[in-house]
Order: structure tokens, then C-alpha cells, then sequence
């Protein structure tokens, strides 16, 4: 993951402002609009501008990641963008008042501001190995903004509070100059709503909105990968008018396991087992993600030999087929042996062909 720094062309002495015109420069660079390079990989450079944008304007989530790097982050809510749309809806604000963003940001609606949808959130969910493999369900306690229930997200004490806004008159938007050179631009004290708020509401102090805790049961599908994110459909906020939710996105990590390691849809784990196992062969029990299950051992394997279980591994994701457990076989040999096992050791010794010997010699 790159510096979030880098990533929008400052330095970490960089002030507000300074990476503010960095973050609005990118959205200039990248715009689909201005049809400049490869929409697909803009879209994923305008995202990494984004993210970094969210953390480096938030002076907590800053700190933290001037401290601590990304890993400095874990904890923090965090924003999911899913595309162009959700990033101008989000940082709709930054654009506003610019004759040059409102051509390319502006939609329907007053001061050429298009209808935002909520704000989108993000969580981490660490799951165990065994839970990513088979599938699960978690339930996750969110806290969101949701619409103050006195004002309805209005901010108004009542409905006499909600006044014209005088700086332009209702409209949203101001002109600047004159004859053909006028510039039309969102209002910068209602933010184009063309109305303003006079007493404020006692419950939510003008918000429009409170903090709230709900609990949302995220399914996790069978084979998921480590680092996976998972959306939910209308699990974020409410937009300012209280119309449309934003998205919940989960990124799901994935716990080690202490025996296995995942190799696509298969697991592979190593097993000891003794000289005698392995040169006579023998039937052990062996430990999979569905319980015990036995293992026949051939005769003469040897170290390092890889013996298979059939559909013992990961699900394949949206996919009924299912990997392998692949077992490797690790010939254990006794660090001390009684002379009775020396003395059975030198007679099956001398029934042994061994060869040359080969001279390993150190590599300078």
C-alpha cells in the first residue's frame, strides 16, 4: 500500500489547505469527464487519492497514521468508495463554489449540486481460518449518524427556524461578475440549499442527525479470501436530506491458523512420523477442519513426500467445488536411541546398499 503522502504529491508538513488542492487537483486529473487514459485505471488512482484524502484531512486519523503507518488505522470508521459517483458524493463540499468543478462535479438540483447519497462506512471483521473456509455469519455493532427524530434532520428547533437564506435569496447559487463574464457558483452559506437554519434543535444542537448503535449480521461466504471486502447495500448513513442510506463496506482479514497454510482452495499442513512408519507404512489419524480423519501411509515414503486428502481444503468461492488437504510427510528421527535400537540399526545397516556417498563441499 502506498504513502498516502505519495500518493497525493505532498509533503507531511503539508497544512490543510495545501492537501486539500492536492486531493482536488487528482479529482481534475482523473474525472472520467475529461476522457484522459484509461477510465478503469483513473477510477483506481482517483480511489487511492480518496482514501488518502479521507485520512490526511481528519487530524486524529492523521496523527495515528504519521505515528503508526497504515496499521495505525485499524480502529478508525473509515469510508468504502466503491466508484467516481461515491467520491464526488462524499467530498461534494470541496468541489462547491468553483465556476470549474461545478461544470464537471454538477448535476440536478439548486447551485448545479447533484443529490448526494449518504456517507459510506467501513469496518474490519477478522475471522479464524476454519470460519473463512466453511462460510459464516458475524454480527457487527455499527454506530452510525441516523436522522435526529425531533427535527427529522432538518437542524431546526421548528418549522419557524428554517428561514430564506439572504446571501441568495433562496436560490442556492450566486453570480459573480458582469455582461457575458458571470459565474455562476454554489451558495457558500447555505451550501445551496437556499435555506438557512435560524434556532437550532435542542436534541441534536443543529445536526440534524445522532449517533446511534445498530447491529448488522454480515454473511461470509464459504472460501473467502483474506483482505476480501464485502458491500451492504444501503448499511451506511443518511444523506443530509434523509433519502438515500450510503454503503457498509466490510473488510473481511483472516486469522492464521496454527497447522495449516492456504494455497488457493487447498491447505497443506506436515506431519512427523517415525522411521519405522514410514519404511513399513501404517494408518494414522490426522486433524482437518471437519475433525479426525484417517491417513493410510505407504510403505517406503519418504521426507518430504506430499500425501492428499480429497475435499478437505477451502470451498471454492460462489462454487461447490472444494480443494485438497495436502499432508507432508517429515520423517522424525530420535535425536538418542537405546543400544537395543543402535544394535537393530547396525544389522539392518549392513543389509543396505548405500552407494557412492556424495561429498557436499561449502560454496565459496
Amino acid at each position: 500500500m502506498r504513502d498516502y503522502y505519495e500518493v497525493l504529491g505532498v509533503s507531511k508538513s503539508a497544512s490543510a489547505e495545501e492537501i486539500k488542492k492536492a486531493f482536488r487537483k487528482q479529482a481534475l486529473k482523473y474525472h472520467p469527464d475529461r476522457g484522459e487514459g484509461d477510465q478503469k485505471e483513473n477510477e483506481q488512482k482517483f480511489k487511492e487519492a480518496a482514501e488518502a484524502y479521507e485520512v490526511l484531512s481528519d487530524g486524529d486519523k492523521r496523527a495515528s497514521y504519521d505515528r503508526f503507518g497504515h496499521a495505525g488505522l485499524k480502529g478508525f470508521t473509515s469510508r468504502g468508495f466503491s466508484g467516481f459517483e461515491d467520491i464526488f458524493e462524499t467530498f461534494g463540499d470541496i468541489f462547491s463554489g468553483d465556476s470549474i468543478f461545478d461544470g464537471l462535479f454538477g448535476g440536478s438540483g439548486r447551485g448545479g449540486r447533484r443529490r448526494q447519497r449518504g456517507v459510506h462506512l467501513r469496518v474490519e471483521v477478522t475471522i479464524p481460518f476454519k470460519e473463512a473456509a466453511l462460510g459464516t455469519s458475524k454480527k457487527i455493532n455499527l454506530k452510525r449518524n441516523e436522522i435526529c427524530p425531533v427535527c427529522s434532520g432538518s437542524g431546526a428547533k421548528d418549522k419557524d427556524s428554517i428561514v430564506t437564506c439572504q446571501t441568495c435569496g433562496g436560490h442556492g447559487v450566486v453570480i459573480q461578475g458582469h455582461s457575458i463574464f458571470r459565474i455562476q457558483s454554489t451558495c457558500p452559506h447555505c451550501r445551496g440549499e437556499g435555506k438557512m437554519v435560524k434556532k437550532t434543535c435542542k436534541n441534536c444542537h443543529g445536526a440534524g442527525r445522532e449517533k446511534k448503535e445498530k447491529e448488522i449480521t454480515v454473511k461470509i461466504p464459504a472460501g473467502i479470501e483474506d483482505g476480501t471486502r464485502l458491500r451492504l447495500g444501503d448499511e451506511g448513513e443518511h444523506s443530509s436530506d434523509g433519502s438515500v442510506r450510503g454503503d457498509l463496506y466490510c473488510d473481511i482479514f483472516v486469522a492464521p491458523h496454527d497447522i495449516f497454510q492456504r494455497y488457493g482452495p487447498d491447505i497443506a499442513c506436515e506431519l512427523p512420523v517415525s522411521f519405522v512408519q514410514a519404511a513399513l507404512g501404517s494408518e494414522v489419524e490426522i486433524s482437518t477442519l471437519n475433525g479426525a480423519v484417517p491417513l493410510k501411509i505407504p510403505k517406503g515414503t519418504q521426507s518430504g513426500q506430499i500425501l492428499r486428502i480429497k475435499k478437505q481444503g477451502f470451498h471454492e468461492l460462489h462454487s461447490r467445488h472444494r480443494g485438497d488437504l495436502l499432508v507432508r510427510i517429515m520423517v522424525d528421527v530420535p535425536p538418542k536411541s537405546s543400544r537395543e535400537q543402535e544394535k537393530l540399526l547396525k544389522e539392518f545397516a549392513k543389509t543396505q546398499d548405500f552407494g557412492k556417498i556424495n561429498i557436499i563441499r561449502k560454496v565459496k
